[in-house]
């Protein structure tokens, strides 16, 4: 991981065409703006993580689902 410290108003330039930008510091917040293309996806964290979560736990379900299915039609109950 790569660290840098910035002031307010301070720049990164991501690649050819995404730049953050350090807006306020306010005791434990940072505000950060992010300029990038429409086709770049930028989500917090905790999205990303709760969309992984709710995926595995519906994968996980699919597969219970599908093995329960699977194990009536072996028995013959349909």
């Amino acid at each position: 991981m790569l660290v840098i410290t910035r002031k307010v108003g301070e720049e990164l330039k991501v690649g050819d065409n995404i730049y953050i930008k350090v807006i306020s510091i306010d005791k434990n917040q940072v505000k950060i703006g992010v300029d990038a293309p429409r086709s770049v996806s930028i989500l917090r964290m905790e999205l990303v993580e709760e969309i992984t979560n709710q995926n595995r736990l519906a994968n996980q379900d699919t597969d219970e689902n599908i093995i329960h299915s699977l194990n009536s039609m072996i028995k013959g109950n349909k």
